[in-house]
């Protein structure tokens, strides 16, 4: 035998194999003769560390800059597309993408704490300060 298992049948049981066997499916006999038990090395059990899941965050919203007085305001998308005023100096103007956006803001789903994120990070993988989760930051749906 050139060390690998021809097919035919089990010399323990009779059940004929398949050829590259090591063991008979039936009875577990060794197949080819050239073969000890202890010559099979099974490899060592080792944990493999989890998989941390990753959840995707969308933003809230976003913390602007007033054109008026340059402050930072904090607003939500649900008024994208709609005329806001500065708390600050009371400057009209709408809330779309002529506006210059500093950052996003969205929950955490594994904790539900608040993130800020730069807009760099929006699209990559990242973790929570406060609890350490993955999450990855999509963009605003159009």
């Amino acid at each position: 035998m050139s060390g690998e298992w021809p097919g035919g049948p089990c010399s323990q049981c009779g059940e004929e194999m398949p050829p590259r066997l090591v063991h008979c499916r039936s009875c577990r006999a060794l197949l080819n003769s050239e073969l000890t038990e202890d010559s099979i090395e099974i490899p060592s059990f080792f944990a493999l560390p989890e998989i941390s899941v990753t959840a995707s965050a969308s933003p809230r919203g976003h913390y602007v800059s007033c054109p008026g007085c340059l402050q930072e305001l904090r607003i939500h998308s649900k008024y994208k597309g709609l005329r806001v005023q500065c708390k600050h100096c009371q400057h009209a103007f709408p809330y779309d993408t002529t506006v210059d956006i500093r950052a996003a803001y969205m929950g955490c789903p594994h904790c539900q704490q608040e993130i800020r994120a730069g807009l760099k990070y929006i699209g990559h993988k990242v973790a929570c300060k406060h609890c350490g989760g993955h999450l990855q930051l999509q963009a605003e749906p159009s």
